[in-house]
């Protein structure tokens, strides 16, 4: 079957009462140009409602891909940051909303960066920037962002991402620890918790994927442990005349 004729199908079940994700026309528009197929692995099952695995990370299902950008409420023009750029699919959906030159995305993982970028040139998408970036610490020399969109958790917002808000913008992303909600949060600090999320963690410089060491405190411990098996217990220390 056509890739268009799947993109319809699969927007017209997004659209369907029994999920009733998409609810906007611009959204429902930009997600049937989008060719997903560019974006995954996977072609035959580009178009099923599932999330997917691609280069180590997650790839959202269309459904929570629509979720969070009709969360996010972007209009034609608007400055948007994608913090988490992944595979690039999301931001395909945001360049068909805003225009591709109003799109910045971020990764922290190099190789993902590598890849979104060949995706949305193959996609047509490629006036995206995709820049290998802390996703913390946002994009500031682009800034202020009228929408900026976190695909990945934390307990707090960061506080470099709300003040690359533009006055009357908004940052929605997955907020809470144990339990998270997808939360749109404004400049004055006013959050608008949505609904339950699961989503992984928000990474910082090295713990992304590739890294020498993904976790620094966990090497230490490692390395302080290696450190205590190799010292010399007292009774076989030469220094000590046990006679």
């Amino acid at each position: 079957m056509e890739p268009a004729v799947l993109r319809d199908d699969m927007v017209d079940s997004l659209e369907h009462e029994s999920k009733g994700v998409v609810r906007s026309d611009s959204i429902g528009l930009a997600m049937r140009e989008v060719p997903r197929e560019e974006f995954v692995e996977d072609e035959q099952g580009a178009y099923a409602d599932a999330a997917q695995r691609s280069h180590g990370t997650r790839v959202l299902a269309p459904s929570t891909v629509a979720r969070l950008i009709e969360a996010l409420g972007p209009e034609d023009g608007d400055e948007v940051l994608v913090v988490g750029a992944g595979v690039g699919y999301t931001a395909a959906v945001l360049a068909e909303v805003v225009g591709a030159r109003h799109v910045h995305a971020i990764d922290i993982t190099r190789q993902l960066v590598f890849e979104a970028r060949s995706n949305l040139a193959k996609a047509g998408y490629s006036e995206v920037l995709v820049d290998c970036r802390d996703g913390a610490e946002g994009l500031a020399e682009y800034a202020p962002f009228d929408r900026i969109l976190v695909e990945a958790a934390a307990v707090e917002p960061p506080r470099a991402l709300e003040n690359q808000l533009a006055e009357d913008g908004q940052l929605v992303m997955p907020l809470g620890a144990g339990q998270q909600s997808l939360t749109i949060v404004h400049p004055d600090g006013e959050r608008e918790p949505l609904g339950g999320v699961a989503f992984a963690p928000l990474l910082v410089d090295g713990e992304q994927a590739g890294a020498v060491e993904r976790n620094r405190t966990a090497r230490e411990e490692r390395e302080r442990a290696d450190r205590q098996a190799q010292r010399r217990a007292g009774w076989e220390q030469d220094w000590i005349d046990w006679d």
